[in-house]
């Protein structure tokens, strides 16, 4: 008798697809590479099924393209798309802001305060620039989480991991500023008030959609 699969463990599809988008998101896998279903179905001991599944899945997120009869690379970033995400994650994360502040931060108000100030120090610094982006996207995440919304901040972490993945390293060029932001708006969450936390938001990420129509010049 077969045993039955365990609840608890993600379905093959969805462990090859996300241990695919952690290798592009990590950089381990590079804008045009070859993704060969035979080759990803031998790393993860499947069949070719669930590699077929996971790389129609990781097509719809946007992260892959698949052509027939050439069969699946990993899709190039394009401005286009960067501004379209950029466009729809703005709309959540000043709601998610705003529900934030209503909590003060929630759980993580005090992790919050820290990634804010941990970021300050190190957008001063030329060789910590590395460890921003990191840095960028947990504040981000915290955010999201201190909103106490459970559908919100998963439609933020699928969100948020592509909007990273599509600018690259283009924020580096507005880092200083971007922490500066990021502070004014924590205290606005910390401080319970959520109107000035929904404009500060809205305002720091009209700031990306404006820094990617200098990078279209």
């Amino acid at each position: 008798m077969t045993a039955a699969p365990d609840p608890a463990l993600p379905a093959p599809r969805d462990a090859v697809a996300h241990a695919v988008r952690a290798d592009i998101l990590a950089g381990r896998l590079a804008p045009g590479d070859r993704l060969r279903e035979t080759d990803l179905a031998e790393r993860f001991g499947v069949s070719r099924i669930p590699v077929r599944e996971a790389l129609s899945q990781l097509q719809n997120e946007g992260f892959v393209t698949l052509v027939r009869y050439r069969g699946a690379t990993v899709s190039v970033p394009s401005g286009t798309a960067a501004r379209e995400l950029v466009q729809v994650r703005r709309g959540l994360e000043v709601l998610a802001a705003q529900l934030a502040a209503r909590r003060r931060g929630g759980e993580v108000a005090a992790e919050l305060a820290r990634v804010v100030e941990l970021g300050r120090d190190l957008s001063h610094s030329a060789a910590a620039r590395a460890e921003l982006p990191p840095l960028v996207l947990r504040f981000h995440e915290l955010v999201a989480e201190a909103s106490g919304n459970s559908q919100l901040r998963q439609l933020l972490e699928q969100l948020l991991g592509r909007v990273s993945w599509l600018f690259g390293k283009h924020l580096d060029a507005r880092s200083e500023e971007s922490w500066s932001d990021h502070a004014a708006i924590a205290r606005a969450i910390l401080s319970g008030s959520p109107v000035q936390a929904g404009f500060l938001m809205d305002e720091h990420i009209a700031k990306d959609e404006a820094l990617l129509d200098e990078l279209d010049d």
